[in-house]
Order: C-alpha cells, then sequence, then structure tokens
C-alpha cells in the first residue's frame, strides 16, 4: 500500500472520536467496536443492548458522530427503531447492520432516513467501505441492492407513512407507540409524567401531520411503516 495513502485514510479515520452501536448481542457488538477501533481508529465505541438504553445514553449528552444500529431489538420493531433515533439525532448519520437484509427492507430503512446499510454477514472489509463512505457523506447500500421503480400503490403508502413518521417529533414518536399500545389519554399522561391536555396537544399535531383525522387512522399510518408488517409483506411475495 502506497505510504501516502495510507497516512491519508488514517487522519480521516481519526476524524470520528465517538461511536455508539445499539445491538442487543454482546459478542457481535465486540467484535463491531474492535473493527471500529483497530481499522478505523475510532477513539470511543459505546454499546448499548436496546434502543432506549441508546437513547439514554444520547440525552445524557453522549453525543455520537455515528451509530451503528441493529433493526430487530427487544424493545423496538425495525423501522420504528430508527424513525425514533432520528428524532432525536437528525443530523448524525446512522448505519443499519442487519441479518434481514431483504430489498424492501433496505429500501424502508434508507427512505426512514439511514446512511446505510450493512448485512450482519458481511466480510469485514464491506463494514469499513461502508463506514467510510458514510461518514464521508455519502450513502452506503449493498452492491447487489436494487431499488424499487414499480410505483405500485403498496409502496407508495409505506413512503408517504414513513415519510410523515420521520417529520414527529421524539415526545410525538413516544406518543404515538403508547397510542398503537392501546393506552387512553389519561394513561399516557400518567406514563410520561405530563398533564393530560398536553398529551390531547400532542395527539391533535400528531393527526395533523400525519394528515389523518383519528387515532384509528394513525395507528394504521404508523403500521405502514412497521418492520413486522414489511418482513410479512415480503414473505408474502415469495
Amino acid at each position: 500500500m502506497d505510504h501516502a495513502m495510507a497516512g491519508s485514510r488514517w487522519e480521516s479515520d481519526a476524524l470520528v472520536e465517538r461511536v455508539l452501536v445499539i445491538d442487543d448481542h454482546p459478542l457481535f457488538c465486540e467484535a463491531l467496536t474492535m473493527t471500529l477501533k483497530d481499522s478505523l481508529a475510532v477513539e470511543t465505541v459505546y454499546t448499548a443492548s436496546c434502543l432506549q438504553e441508546g437513547l439514554d445514553q444520547i440525552r445524557d449528552r453522549l453525543n455520537p458522530q455515528a451509530v451503528l444500529l441493529d433493526l430487530n431489538l427487544p424493545d423496538v420493531d425495525g423501522v420504528d427503531g430508527l424513525i425514533r433515533l432520528k428524532t432525536v439525532i437528525p443530523d448524525v448519520p446512522i448505519i443499519v447492520v442487519s441479518s434481514i437484509s431483504d430489498n424492501r427492507i433496505i429500501s424502508s430503512v434508507m427512505r426512514a432516513g439511514a446512511a446505510g446499510f450493512v448485512r450482519k454477514d458481511s466480510p469485514r472489509e464491506v463494514l469499513l467501505t461502508a463506514f467510510r463512505e458514510v461518514m464521508s457523506g455519502q450513502q452506503y447500500t449493498p452492491p447487489d441492492f436494487m431499488p424499487s421503480h414499480d410505483g405500485d400503490l403498496s409502496e407508495s403508502a409505506e413512503d408517504q407513512a414513513l415519510e410523515r413518521l420521520a417529520d414527529l417529533t421524539n415526545q410525538q414518536a413516544r406518543i404515538l407507540q403508547l397510542i398503537c399500545e392501546g393506552k387512553l389519554n389519561k394513561q399516557i399522561a400518567y406514563d410520561l409524567s405530563i398533564a393530560e391536555t398536553t398529551v390531547k396537544a400532542h395527539i391533535t399535531a400528531i393527526l395533523r401531520k400525519l394528515g389523518v383525522h383519528s387515532r384509528t387512522q394513525a395507528v394504521l399510518v404508523a403500521q405502514k411503516a412497521r418492520f413486522s408488517t414489511i418482513l410479512h409483506d415480503t414473505r408474502a411475495d415469495e
């Protein structure tokens, strides 16, 4: 390898000091941590075993420069987790690293705001390439990824759902999640330690942003972007 090129790569990699890895598999987190530190000169790699733990670290002023996110976590379903992260750190690049790698899944996470997608079974060099490209301001998807251009109605509806959900604030996203769980305004107010009138105001804003007129319609919009729904649709096509 050319020494000048090696030096340039090292300087570029050294600019990334803080990376957060959110994955519930300890061995995989350890492998990612070693790769990021040894091959990309990342100074500190923080880890979280669920989305909430990652959000708590961010709220404690972790301020990561990049996040590597698994889709299937104990406390969240795939694209939901990405959308919630983006409401908290909208300007931080998020690379989804997942074992679920159907084209429709990749399309969904990219539309939801991911900066890149890497399959979990990819060679180490693929992760390094993806990380470098994303940190240089580009997007990364697997070479064999074929984005959908068929323009069918289901894809169009999914696009709109992802875009609308991505526009919610973090508090609004939490309230919508509780609505999807069937909780009433009084229960939501208790869970979030806020006034019921505040919950009502948030719900009004949620309905406006989602372009719907009822809680039921809001739940349907959320379900269009859920990881489980996307996966079910994919299997139905097989």
